[in-house]
């Protein structure tokens, strides 16, 4: 981790949850974190769990609006210069039908958010993560957050959220594609977790029925991915409690 210290990692879903603990751990390990969230203010009072050298910078930010992202990557550009390590984390989970066959129909925006914030996020913050790199001669690091259930179909209410775990999968694919055909050396990482004791809407029903990861379990895995040396890329990383397939 010490090539990192002092560099600029961008964490989007940063103001609770798995974002929330990554920002922390970062900054521990001596870098700058630029934590992204709609609700900025929650970022602020991490610097009071840093323990380490780095610290965490808050800006406003709706990952599934793309003048918003744009204006966003600008700003860091211009406060701190090129993205090192760019985590897209942010998500949302909404239980409930896609159609009217059962008795408790998702509405259109939640469908709809689902979809922008968790794939179309995912592709903005690496599209305007690696031009940065490019841009300053980086050999940076992308890690996407997708999910266990972007490997399999769990329960129907599951709905739309596998869908775009199954896309973040076969976007960070062609991502690597992509970089290799270029010689490009920027790393890609796609991390799959289960279940995890988080504030996520819609999973708290379901956390008493199966066994969960804490976030720290995925902050130590990122740690992991993020410490190899630049010859190693792991590009699929999937973390499950024992015991914890949701089914």
């Amino acid at each position: 981790m010490d090539r990192w210290c002092g560099k600029t990692a961008v964490v989007t879903g940063a103001s609770a949850g798995i974002g929330a603990a990554i920002c922390v751990s970062l900054a521990d390990a001596g870098i700058r974190v630029v934590g992204l969230a709609r609700r900025a203010e929650l970022i602020d009072t991490l610097n009071s769990k840093v323990r380490g050298s780095g610290t965490v910078v808050s800006r406003k930010c709706d990952v599934s609006n793309a003048r918003d992202m744009s204006d966003t990557f600008k700003w860091i550009e211009d406060t701190f210069g090129g993205v090192h390590i760019m985590i897209n984390n942010a998500g949302v989970f909404h239980s409930g039908d896609v159609t009217d066959a059962g008795n408790d129909i998702l509405s259109e925006d939640a469908v709809l958010s689902t979809v922008d914030i968790n794939v179309k996020g995912t592709i903005l913050g690496s599209r305007h993560a690696a031009h940065s790199m490019k841009s300053h001669g980086i050999d940076g690091h992308i890690i996407n957050i997708s999910s266990t259930v972007g490997h399999y179909i769990p329960r129907a209410t599951f709905n739309v959220y596998p869908c775009t775990k199954y896309a973040v999968r076969a976007f960070t694919s062609s991502l690597l594609n992509e970089f290799a055909s270029y010689k490009c050396r920027i790393k890609v990482t796609n991390l799959s977790p289960g279940l995890v004791m988080t504030d996520l809407e819609g999973v708290a029903p379901i956390l008493g029925e199966y066994p969960s990861l804490e976030p720290a379990d995925i902050v130590d895995a990122i740690l992991y991915v993020l410490s190899t040396p630049p010859r190693v890329n792991i590009e699929e990383l999937t973390i499950t409690s024992v015991t914890g397939r949701i089914v």
